[in-house]
């Protein structure tokens, strides 16, 4: 088992991207450095392309909100030139797309997760997890919390809403996997792309002769997406829909355990969990690295001027560790902080669709884990948990626990 030392200098260097964690749970302590001195500065990123990076809570927001910040950052080839077109959004990734184009696909899923539907599906997620717990009860030594419980959760729930059948599992957890591994070349992230493309467009062509009640088979039978988009949809729900969760629940166990005061309350006291999950959330922030956007025309930020084509990296962990926002020890999780609107699913028209379906799945599975063990404890030391330095998303590789 690998241990949990940064690849990178913690130490900051002025004029780059910070990088490298002194504390497993917080951002690289240069974005302090950054949130005090120089909030909105230039930088050179570690692929060696030039742009800007935000770290203030209120300047975050302003260039999420800012339809000025174009989401699509697809260079044609990797070093560019910023005033260099951007390549297309490929099809059905409504993420990187902005104006209608976007509004077009938020607006036939927004219906899709509503606050209301989630709140109606946590009977369904509670006994996937009770399920979950009983079979991990059963296991003898420890047991990988990831693998056995964590993972299981999100996909099991994102394949039923979906119509995805859980069993092929395997084949898209590997290639969601490979296209948020920061290390994985262009060629085999395109690769593993298309897979995931493949895959759901040929369940997309069987729900098509054999509709099912799920979102794939809506979405078909709306007639409205072409099968490339179709395809593109479904494979960035289907990847979203678990990767994100699956690591939330493992590292906020993590951080839990790490933190027996927090969950001594928690334990103590249940109607906490929701504030819980509200602060697991903006504590862990586990977009490592932010989000992208390239500025559509010059663009004046607090004094600043962004040039048109420059990238600009929103810093969400940093943006959740800013005082100005969270008073009170924003570097410390605290379970009683009175809820604060957060950075973690982002901000603005591109904020997370399904973020009311993670805070159910997160409540569920964490306060049922903690009930159904009350003697949970790490089975390595903690500096020997294995984190998701390499990967877009942040959490551990693996978590080794026992009772």
């Amino acid at each position: 088992m690998t241990g949990n030392q940064p690849t990178t200098s913690t130490r900051y260097t002025p004029g780059t991207q910070p990088m490298g964690r002194t504390c497993p749970f917080s951002p690289p302590e240069g974005y302090r450095t950054l949130r005090e001195e120089d909030p909105i500065t230039p930088v050179t990123f570690p692929d060696g392309a030039k742009g800007w990076v935000v770290s203030r809570y209120a300047d975050v927001r302003k260039v999420l909100a800012d339809p000025r910040f174009g989401a699509n950052r697809r260079r044609v080839r990797l070093g560019d030139a910023p005033d260099a077109p951007l390549a297309p959004p490929p099809p059905g990734m409504f993420i990187m797309m902005d104006g209608p184009e976007h509004t077009r696909f938020r607006r036939l899923l927004t219906g899709q997760f509503t606050v209301r539907r989630m709140q109606k599906l946590a009977p369904a997620v509670e006994q996937i997890v009770a399920d979950q717990l009983e079979a991990m009860a059963g296991a003898e030594g420890p047991v990988d919390l990831l693998q056995a419980f964590a993972l299981p959760i999100p996909s099991l729930v994102i394949c039923e809403l979906l119509g995805v059948p859980y069993e092929d599992r395997a084949e898209f957890q590997e290639n969601s996997s490979m296209v948020l591994r920061l290390e994985a070349s262009r060629d085999e992230v395109m690769q593993a792309q298309a897979a995931m493309n493949e895959y759901i467009h040929q369940l997309a062509v069987a729900k098509r002769a054999h509709p099912t009640d799920d979102i794939l088979s809506g979405l078909v039978q709306s007639e409205q997406l072409t099968d490339e988009e179709l395809a593109g949809v479904g494979s960035l729900l289907l990847l979203a829909g678990h990767e994100t969760t699956a690591n939330m629940i493992a590292l906020g166990t993590m951080c839990l355990l790490g933190n027996p005061e927090q969950l001594a309350a928690l334990r103590s006291d249940p109607a906490l969990m929701d504030g819980a999950v509200e602060e697991l959330l903006r504590y862990l922030t586990i977009i490592q690295y932010g989000l992208r956007r390239v500025a559509l025309e010059d663009v004046e930020l607090d004094g600043h001027r962004i040039e048109a084509g420059a990238t600009v990296l929103a810093s969400l962990s940093s943006g959740n560790r800013d005082a100005t926002q969270f008073p009170d020890s924003p570097d410390a999780l605290d379970i009683h902080r009175p809820y604060r609107t957060h950075l973690a699913f982002g901000h603005g028209v591109h904020q997370c669709i399904g973020q009311q379906l993670a805070r159910v799945e997160m409540k569920a599975a964490l306060s049922a884990l903690f009930d159904r063990f009350p003697t949970l404890r790490l089975a390595v030391p903690a500096d020997q948990v294995p984190m998701r330095d390499d990967m877009l998303i942040y959490g551990v590789h693996e978590l080794p626990v026992t009772w």
